[in-house]
């Protein structure tokens, strides 16, 4: 059986025109490119700098210092196009330059400091041969641009037998981006879950811990893959560790394809793995959870 390094990160480095430096998951990248002709788009919102045609294919292109609150660069050509692709989605994010593919464990990311505050558009801080580098909350910066637009969850969906298994039912729900973790818990209540929330991996292990203690055990874990200090893989295997709390069903929920994920979910023993985000998906995956357990 292959070793599974749960904690390996690779950073793609780059700058924006103010010279900040940066980081952005690499299996959140799927090219770089020069930045090429812009369409302007009438009514666009004021952090898109247009519309590149790629291969055919529209590519809406950000201006990624203007999304985070910097001053964008000219409207000229300059820079260049991270292309990326995330929960069911592909954008070009116009920066300045990029540096550099590096290697670090998420051991090493710590969450963003205590007052940068709910406009920090960054997930965890690392160093890298002495410079400090933010990694990039790209889903927060999607989510501003356009709000995801959340499928209703109702009978239409779920029979009265289905939602009635899920009724009341106790789930704890793990990620350090605020806007997936609340995409997340706005479907859970919906579907009259018991769901409670926490921002890391560590915390999720004490409120695991501390619920079976109370005799209120959780039965569903729902987490993010990709935190700082402790991801999805290594938080999966802490759990199945742990005598008490071992059997808990796990579903890893991801921004990345889940296509790439399974065979790592399988082989720390995830129950199952979901890319973000969608409602019907998530509930469809939450009552395959709960039939399973009964």
């Amino acid at each position: 059986m292959s070793l599974v390094l749960g904690d390996a990160l690779s950073l793609l480095l780059f700058r924006l025109h103010s010279g900040r430096l940066l980081g952005i998951n690499l299996l959140k990248v799927n090219e770089i490119i020069p930045c090429p002709a812009l369409t302007k788009m009438p009514n666009r919102h004021p952090h898109v700098r247009g519309v590149a045609t790629l291969r055919g294919a529209a590519l809406t292109v950000i201006d990624l210092a203007r999304a985070i609150g910097e001053r964008g660069g000219s409207d000229s050509q300059d820079g260049c196009l991270i292309v990326t692709e995330l929960s069911r989605s592909r954008q070009g994010l116009h920066v300045h330059q990029v540096e550099r593919i590096v290697q670090c464990s998420t051991r090493d990311v710590r969450p963003p400091p205590a007052g940068a505050g709910g406009r920090a558009f960054i997930t965890g801080v690392t160093q890298i041969d002495g410079a400090i580098v933010q990694i990039l909350d790209i889903e927060k910066v999607l989510h501003e641009i356009a709000p995801a637009q959340e499928e209703e969850t109702d009978e239409q969906l779920l029979s009265d037998s289905e939602l009635a298994l899920l009724r009341g039912r106790r789930v704890l729900v793990v990620d350090d981006s605020q806007v997936a973790l609340q995409q997340s818990l706005n479907t859970l209540r919906r579907l009259e879950l018991d769901c409670q929330a926490v921002r890391s991996a560590a915390a999720a292990l004490e409120q695991l811990r501390a619920q079976h203690e109370a005799g209120q055990p959780i039965e569903v874990l729902v987490s993010d893959i990709e935190m700082p200090e402790m991801d999805g893989y290594n938080l999966v295997k802490e759990i199945r560790k742990d005598t008490q709390i071992g059997h808990t069903y796990v579903l890893l929920h991801t921004s990345l394809d889940s296509t790439m994920n399974t065979e790592k979910a399988r082989q720390v023993g995830a129950n199952d793995v979901l890319t973000k985000f969608s409602t019907v998906d998530l509930s469809k995956a939450l009552l395959r959870a709960f039939q399973t357990l009964g």
